[in-house]
């Protein structure tokens, strides 16, 4: 293997892991792990950050939300600006900590720095989501995002108008391989990710979506709406920068995780959650129906 010859110090068993979790690129594409080389091929191996021991988070007293609440879950509606757990750069005032505050039996359900927590938003996408309130929830609510059972649609406003109307985004995901913090459609590996689209109301230059994912990838919609030429407005992660030229009213990526179904853990009926569109995203859609004279 050339990258063990390279890299001596490093073990063959954790330089197939790199591979496989694509932090080897070759002439800037994910490596595969039976690759020939050839000349001229330009080999970058991203070794991540050692990982540092994670400490138990703390409760704080943050306001939240709550949608519903019984003895095996609970659902809050996640503000933007809210990180979900602990994480680098965020070691405190996350979601995390304010359950904490509020519940205290979650300490021990699931891993240490992120108890309940079953899936995620990111810190600036708003809306719903769910935590286990003891661990057969968790494991429950666990195996249904696994096997792809759980609803999910999102509120999202995007740059220009799809056509057609409706539509499905199939492109699996991977690091970009010169960001390590962003992810792009690849035709070489990568992770399955299905999405689906449609219109509910076109603006001047932009329009309503509502957007269901088959599948949870990080940044999934951003990134697949982006590919498809109509990037999220305010999202400075993947929005171009005409697009980002366009978006200085717009305070944050306009995307809400607006309805959550699932099966109770516990009962094994049917639960539907949904949470309200925020003032910021109303605000924005009511400035873009003034400016094209879109009634409302």
């Amino acid at each position: 293997m050339a990258l063990s010859n390279r890299f001596p110090d490093i073990s063959r068993a954790r330089l197939q892991r790199l591979i496989t979790q694509q932090h080897v690129t070759v002439n800037d594409r994910p490596a595969a792990k039976k690759r020939l080389l050839l000349i001229g091929d330009r080999v970058v191996l991203h070794l991540p950050p050692t990982p540092v021991p994670e400490a138990a988070p703390v409760a704080q007293n943050i306001p939240i939300s709550v949608l519903y609440d019984d003895d095996d879950l609970l659902a809050i509606d996640k503000p933007a600006g809210l990180v979900v757990h602990p994480a680098p750069g965020h070691g405190s005032g996350t979601l995390v900590n304010a359950l904490l505050h509020r519940y205290h039996d979650l300490a021990d359900i699931g891993g240490k720095g992120r108890p309940g927590i079953v899936h995620r938003l990111d810190k600036d996408t708003s809306g719903v989501i769910v935590i286990a309130r003891n661990e057969a929830a968790y494991l429950a609510l666990g195996h249904q995002f696994r096997q792809r059972t759980v609803r999910k649609e999102y509120l999202a406003i995007v740059h220009g108008i799809p056509v057609p109307s409706a539509g499905r985004i199939d492109g699996a995901l991977a690091r970009h391989p010169r960001d390590r913090q962003r992810f792009a459609v690849t035709h070489h590996g990568g992770r399955a990710a299905l999405t689906f689209f449609r219109v509910v109301e076109t603006l001047r230059d932009a329009s309503l979506l509502t957007v269901r994912i088959a599948t949870g990838r990080t940044h999934q919609i951003r990134v697949h709406l982006a590919w498809r030429g109509h990037p999220v407005l305010g999202d400075r992660r993947y929005g171009s920068r005409i697009h980002r030229r366009h978006d200085p009213a717009v305070p944050r990526q306009m995307l809400h995780a607006r309805l959550i179904g699932f099966t109770h853990p516990a009962s094994g009926l049917p639960v539907e959650i949904s949470a309200p569109l925020p003032s910021d995203m109303q605000d924005v859609l009511e400035s873009l129906r003034q400016s094209s004279g879109t009634p409302h």
